[in-house]
């Protein structure tokens, strides 16, 4: 069927389009417009901005800490009643189901989880097969398991561990490679309480630095479009901005991505020896070409963190609201699940909120900057379009911070800071950025041949907020699945993953390291096509080479 979004404020950074235009598509992919054809569907789009579908590279949105977070927290679950004696994992709390639905409604397309390990890749397949309407894939979690850093300390060739990525992605089916804390998880099982990035793992003499860069190097050369995904070491420290800037430079000019960002943008400025010094991160990063970055915005929220990084979740577990948590000390890095509550009146919570607008707001590149909250740690996913309305007027910024204590203003630079977000820079952060991080080909654009992902909004300058929570209309694939802020029809989305090429006999080294560590077969951890409902679920993003 054709159809045609007439007269509508078309902004497609791909392509350089900022302008009104007609957008077409047929068969689930944008077309050329056709000559001497009259579309068989029609909508009028003028006063909407017309979008493609916005691409959320970083939430946690599936997998066992999820789970483990939704049973931990039954008391904030929309119908809370007694558990029953089987619990429907993909139905508790904040449901897999709701998940597609609430990211459907704000225009989002395709979301990638970004921390699942290995071992658990089943089960986070089962569940994002759950997830309705949206595109979704996953990283996983490598370089705190024993293989890597055996390898590293033995001084094997740099290919067994690029073999091994390899392996890992085609067995797992994930989208790229994620390092949490390089060597703290590892640490950790040896009660060690703090880790920087030159401290050594004990067994192992291997430092965070270490780790980090032969990932790098390896995840660099494997031909995967995503470079490494880095948790940094000492993550929501006070001063640990000096472990951010150590880490840029010990980057080695090889592409980076550092996750979540507000929470290293620490000084220990002012008597609570807390401050933002995201002014001075955000300069390292504008002069550090080969790094991006998401931010990881706090709101003022309940919220849960979940995360890989046990090491900082054990330490975080003394000042959980509620007083309560999980820590799973499992294979490679585990996860840590605790419960926080960031509060307006709170200090140090006042610093962290005003710390990620500053990094929105100094980072130059809006092709650099990545648009998270690092759901659910810093606020849920749904808070998205007060974000937005925030990074788009300093008005609207001047009032949020009259709320602040008084001693938090002086200890950031936002109030300074008169920069507001264009709709162009809100499309760039949220799908031209996205689509070359992850070398999507065929999405994140409205040119011919991508797929039919578009977001369509009331151009509502009085309410930015209202306008990007509830778009008029969403189309994924061709198909109308959101009209009015409502999802009219529930589609099956497709999981996406990557294929690297790579030396097939680690795999016999492989399956002698697991029936020796564990006593069982490395297959029973692959993921293929009959484990899921439907094999076309999957889609295969292309790597270099």
């Amino acid at each position: 069927m054709l159809t045609c979004l007439r007269g509508g404020h078309v902004v497609d950074p791909v392509n350089g389009t900022d302008a009104i235009g007609d957008v077409y598509f047929e068969d689930g992919r944008i077309i050329e417009r056709p000559e001497g054809r009259k579309p068989d569907a029609e909508f009028d789009v003028s006063g909407h901005v017309v979008m493609a579908g916005a691409i959320d590279i970083h939430s946690h949105i599936a997998g066992g800490s999820v789970n483990t977070a939704r049973l931990l927290l039954p008391e904030a679950h929309r119908a809370h009643k007694a558990r029953p004696v089987e619990t429907p994992l993909s139905t508790a709390g904040w449901s897999t189901f709701q998940t597609g639905r609430l990211y459907a409604q704000m225009g989002y397309t395709t979301v990638i989880e970004p921390a699942v390990s290995p071992h658990h890749a089943l089960h986070a397949h089962l569940e994002l097969s759950d997830i309705p309407i949206i595109d979704k894939g996953f990283l996983t979690v490598l370089g705190n398991e024993d293989f890597v850093l055996s390898s590293f300390r033995d001084g094997d060739s740099p290919n067994v561990v690029l073999d091994y990525i390899g392996a890992t992605l085609e067995a797992t089916r994930a989208i790229g490679v994620k390092c949490v804390n390089a060597g703290g998880a590892d640490a950790f099982k040896k009660n060690v309480r703090a880790f920087s990035l030159d401290d050594v793992v004990p067994e192992y003499g291997l430092s965070s630095r270490e780790i980090f860069q032969r990932m790098q190097r390896a995840v660099s050369q494997s031909g995967i479009r995503h470079p490494l995904h880095l948790h940094m070491n000492n993550l929501g420290l006070p001063g640990n901005v000096e472990t951010a800037l150590a880490t840029i430079d010990a980057s080695q000019g090889l592409p980076l991505h550092l996750a979540h960002v507000q929470f290293y943008a620490y000084g220990k400025e002012g008597k609570n020896g807390f401050s933002s010094a995201a002014a001075q991160f955000a300069e390292k990063i504008n002069a550090s070409p080969n790094v991006t970055v998401d931010v990881g915005q706090v709101m003022f929220a309940d919220i849960v963190t979940i995360s890989s990084d046990v090491l900082k979740q054990f330490n975080s577990l003394p000042g959980a609201r509620p007083k309560k948590g999980f820590i799973f000390d499992g294979d490679g890095n585990g996860v840590g699940v605790v419960p926080y509550s960031y509060r307006v009146s709170d200090f140090f919570n006042a610093v962290q909120w005003a710390a990620g607008l500053e990094l929105f707001l100094l980072t130059n590149d809006p092709m650099r900057v990545f648009f998270t909250t690092d759901h659910p740690n810093g606020a849920p996913f749904t808070t998205y379009p007060e974000v937005f309305a925030l990074l788009m007027s300093a008005d609207k910024r001047a009032q949020w911070l009259s709320r602040l204590p008084d001693d938090v203003v002086s200890l950031t630079n936002l109030p300074g800071i008169k920069r507001e977000y264009t709709i162009y820079e809100i499309a760039t952060m949220t799908r031209a950025a996205p689509r070359k991080l992850y070398g999507f080909e065929d999405r994140g654009s409205l040119g011919a041949g991508s797929v039919a992902d578009v977001a369509i909004y009331k151009d509502d300058e009085k309410d930015r907020a209202g306008m990007f929570r509830n778009a008029a209309y969403v189309f994924k694939d061709g198909e109308l699945v959101v009209r009015e802020g409502a999802v009219t029809r529930y589609t099956r989305g497709k999981t996406l993953h990557v294929k690297p090429s790579y030396d097939s006999s680690i795999n016999k080294r492989l399956d002698s390291y697991y029936d020796k560590l564990y006593g069982l077969p490395r297959g029973i951890f692959a993921v293929d096509d009959a484990a899921l409902p439907a094999p076309e679920a999957f889609a295969e993003v292309p790597c270099r080479n």
